[in-house]
């Protein structure tokens, strides 16, 4: 197993490389959201299906601009994205939100939406501060197979085929992944994957929790 330190992880991915680091959850295959190349080798890496958008998380709020689709924030589902952002940003919540045209299509749905969280784990976030944008974060397993919380859990074929592994804590803290919501209007949240924020805690923000 490589360990690599945070700039080397930095550098291989502007390069268009894939590694693999720590997030709040467990271990994610990253790769920058905007290399399509890199973003096929994690699918092929994880046996994932092309059709699944890779998730993707931010180290910074000021790594949006990035990521969201041109004129979101001014429309009607605006002003709940920044309430969500605030109230449970960083943190385990994953936002389903239209993204920008030119993010290449492995990240996205068919109608150019992209599951997107601020993570709040540090090695994490650093890392998408120093690759200078958003990264992906599927779990770093063959997909079917149970996601590795330690070092020692990871896939030894997952470790083989990256460029290396940040091995920079805190160790992920496993339990649930991150939940994954979409903004329904109205004050509603469509739950794509209920996680490690509970439902109760986006109902005493004031949403309501709704079949997507």
């Amino acid at each position: 197993m490589l360990h690599i330190d945070l700039s080397t992880a930095a550098r291989a991915l502007r390069a268009g490389g894939c590694v693999v680091y720590p997030t709040e959850t467990f271990f994610a295959l990253g790769a920058l959201a905007t290399e399509a190349a890199a973003l096929a080798r994690v699918v092929a890496i994880k046996a994932r299906p092309a059709t699944k958008p890779l998730p993707l998380l931010v180290g910074e709020m000021g790594q949006l601009a990035g990521v969201l689709r041109e004129g979101f924030l001014d429309g009607p589902l605006g002003a709940d994205f920044e309430a969500l952002a605030a109230r449970f940003w960083p943190g385990p919540l994953s936002l389903v939100v239209p993204c920008r045209e030119d993010l290449p299509v492995l990240v996205k749905d068919a109608r150019g939406y992209v599951s997107l969280r601020f993570t709040p784990h540090p090695a994490a976030a650093a890392l998408c501060r120093l690759a200078g944008g958003a990264v992906v974060a599927t779990s770093a397993n063959v997909s079917g197979f149970p996601p590795a919380a330690t070092l020692e859990t990871l896939d030894p074929a997952v470790v083989a085929a990256a460029d290396g592994v940040v091995a920079a804590g805190p160790a992920p803290g496993g339990g649930q992944a991150s939940t994954v919501a979409g903004l329904a209007g109205g004050r509603r949240l469509a739950i794509f994957r209920e996680g490690a924020t509970p439902l109760a805690a986006l109902r005493a923000a004031g949403y309501e929790p709704c079949a997507p």
